[in-house]
């Protein structure tokens, strides 16, 4: 089976951040990464943030993640540069999901043994020296008057090619 990991870099929305943790579960996803300013659950061990901002923005990943994020492995991490590294080492091909002059339509993706999909901001994307460190970027094909998916349904609309696809 393919070893998938999520990475949500600078995702600002509480409710995406659950609803990426409930799909992430969904798929099988193995670890989601939460990285730069994304909001994340309360940390059972030392949560740093105020007691009370912790809890407020743990509530609000609740509505939408339904205990997901108590059923899936997360980790937060501000310094997104050294997991990419990191993954890199493991033997991770590292994808953003991305609109760019380089990417490789999805369904045109032969998916690797181990992936590590990226996940950027919700409305200006990737930034583009992050884009220089990924292995591929991979595009949803678009055929309606919008230019692209809320972030959540672009990562459940990868990982579902990525799961279910025949391997490289």
């Amino acid at each position: 089976m393919r070893s998938i990991v999520l990475i949500a870099h600078d995702i600002r929305s509480c409710h995406n951040v659950g609803s990426l943790l409930r799909t992430a579960d969904g798929f099988g996803v193995e670890h989601v990464y939460l990285t730069g300013y994304t909001p994340y659950p309360p940390l059972p061990n030392g949560d740093t943030r105020l007691p009370h901002l912790a809890s407020k923005i743990g509530r609000q990943i609740h509505k939408t993640a339904l205990g997901a994020e108590a059923s899936i492995a997360w980790t937060q991490q501000d310094d997104i540069v050294p997991l990419l590294d990191q993954l890199k080492a493991e033997g991770y091909v590292l994808a953003a999901l991305e609109q760019d002059d380089d990417s490789i339509s999805l369904p045109d993706f032969h998916a690797p043994t181990k992936i590590a999909l990226l996940l950027g901001r919700e409305v200006e994307g990737i930034e583009q020296e992050l884009l220089k460190q990924v292995d591929v970027t991979l595009e949803i094909p678009m055929f309606g008057a919008k230019e692209s998916f809320n972030v959540v349904q672009a990562a459940a609309a990868a990982l579902y090619q990525l799961r279910f696809a025949s391997e490289a």
